[in-house]
C-alpha cells in the first residue's frame, strides 16, 4: 500500500493482480474494474458460463438476541418474525422521511439470529445507524470479518460442487452455513442463479482456486457487474436509490408487505404512508436510447417540449441486450412503456423511450 493510500484493499487483491485486472476506486476500496477479457467477454461469460466476483468491499452484520426480530422490524419495513429460518429477504433501511439509507438483504439463521448484507459505501453510515436505532433492545449488532465472494451464471451451482460446496438444496433467496464462519445463500446482482458465499479470510484463496480450476469460471471486475445489474433492473445506492428517494418513487414497494404498508411501525412508516396516500411525484422506470449511443448518469430527461421531466441515474451498454439500456426517475405520469422521450447528451437531443424492467429476463433458481 503506497504512502496516503486511504482506499480499503480487497483481502485477495494479489489474486486479481495475478490475473491482470485493472483497478479502480469505488466506495472507497481498490476495486478490480476489469481484467484482460475485457467487461464485453466478462459479461457475456457471466450470462453463459459463470463469473466470480469478489465483493468483499460489501459487509455483513450478524443481529443477535432475544428481541432481534422486534428490533429489526423496527429498523426496517419488514416482517423479521415471520422470516422462515434460512430464509432471506430484500429491503431497505429508511429515515424518518422514508428516504432509503441503504438497500439490503436480510436472512434468518435462527430463532434469534439474523445476518444483514449492507453495501459497501455504507457500511459504517448503516452501523451506526443499527446501533442507534438497537439502544433498548436485547440486542447485539456484530460487524464480521470475512471474505464475500459472489459466483453467478447458469453453471454456477455445478462449478460450487466441483470445488467441494454442494449448495444444490437452496433456492432463489434461501441461505445456509455450510461450514464454521461460513455463510451462503442463493442469490446475486446479476439477474442469473448464482450464490453468494462469505467465509475467513484463511480459507478464501483456496477455495477461490478452486473455482477458477473450472474452466467454466473466471473472475469477473466491477464493470461487468455494474452492466449486468443494470440490465436486470436492479438499484444500485448512491445511484438509482440514496436518502431523496422513497421505496414508491424507486418502484420497490414489492419488497414492503402491504399490510406493513398500512399499519408497520418502521421508522419511516408515517411519511411512507403519506407518499403512497398522496402519490408518488415520480418515479424509477427503464429506459432505452434508439440507435447505438448510451445515456449516462446525470443526463436530462425532456418531453417532446423540450421541458425537463426527468433524469437518468445509471445507464451504459447491455451486452446480452444488444443495445443501450439506462434507468431513470420521469414524471409519473410518463411512466408508461413506450412513452418517448428526450435525453441531452452534449447539447444533442437522443430519442429514448421508457421501457419495461429488467432487459434481459431473470433466471432465478426459484424451485
Amino acid at each position: 500500500m503506497s504512502v496516503g493510500d486511504t482506499q480499503k484493499h480487497l483481502p485477495l487483491e494479489a489474486m486479481h493482480e495475478e490475473a491482470g485486472a485493472r483497478f479502480g476506486a469505488f466506495a472507497g476500496w481498490h476495486m478490480p474494474l476489469t481484467y484482460p477479457t475485457g467487461v464485453m467477454k466478462e459479461h457475456l461469460h457471466t450470462r453463459e458460463k459463470a463469473g466470480l466476483f469478489d465483493i468483499s468491499h460489501m459487509q455483513l452484520f450478524t443481529v443477535e438476541g432475544a428481541e432481534a426480530a422486534a428490533f429489526l422490524s423496527r429498523a426496517c419495513p419488514l416482517d423479521a418474525a415471520g422470516l422462515g429460518e434460512g430464509k432471506s429477504k430484500y429491503t431497505v433501511l429508511l429515515n424518518e422521511r422514508a428516504g432509503i439509507i441503504d438497500d439490503l438483504i436480510v436472512t434468518r439463521l435462527g430463532a434469534e439470529r439474523f445476518m444483514v448484507v449492507a453495501n459497501a459505501g455504507n457500511a459504517a453510515k448503516d452501523e451506526a445507524r443499527l446501533i442507534s436505532v438497537a439502544d433498548g433492545f436485547a440486542v447485539t449488532v456484530t460487524p464480521l470479518e470475512r471474505v464475500f465472494l459472489a459466483l453467478q451464471g447458469p453453471e454456477a451451482e455445478g462449478v460450487l460442487i466441483g470445488a467441494g460446496l454442494d449448495l444444490s438444496d437452496l433456492t432463489f433467496m434461501t441461505a445456509a452455513e455450510p461450514r464454521q464462519d461460513w455463510f451462503a445463500t442463493r442469490s446475486g446482482y446479476t439477474g442469473e442463479d448464482g450464490f453468494e458465499i462469505a467465509l475467513p479470510l484463511g480459507e478464501a484463496q483456496a477455495f477461490a482456486e478452486k473455482i477458477l480450476a473450472d474452466e467454466r469460471a473466471q473472475w469477473i471486475g466491477l464493470a461487468a457487474r455494474d452492466s449486468l445489474r443494470l440490465e436486470a433492473g436492479l438499484c444500485l445506492h448512491g445511484q438509482d436509490i440514496d436518502e431523496t428517494t422513497d421505496p414508491a418513487s424507486a418502484a420497490i414497494l414489492w419488497a414492503i408487505p402491504k399490510r406493513l404498508r398500512e399499519e408497520g411501525g418502521f421508522i419511516g412508516a408515517d411519511a411512507l404512508r403519506r407518499i403512497i396516500a398522496e402519490g408518488a411525484k415520480e418515479r424509477r422506470v427503464g429506459l432505452k436510447p434508439e440507435g447505438r449511443q448510451p445515456v449516462r448518469s446525470g443526463v436530462r430527461l425532456m418531453n417532446e417540449e423540450g421541458k425537463t421531466v426527468g433524469r437518468v441515474t445509471s445507464g451504459g451498454f447491455g451486452p446480452s441486450a444488444g443495445h443501450p439500456v439506462a434507468m431513470g426517475y420521469v414524471t409519473t405520469a410518463l411512466t408508461d412503456a413506450g412513452t418517448p422521450l428526450l435525453a441531452e447528451v452534449r447539447g444533442n437531443r437522443v430519442p429514448v423511450h421508457v421501457h419495461s424492467l429488467p432487459f434481459t429476463p431473470h433466471r432465478y433458481r426459484k424451485g
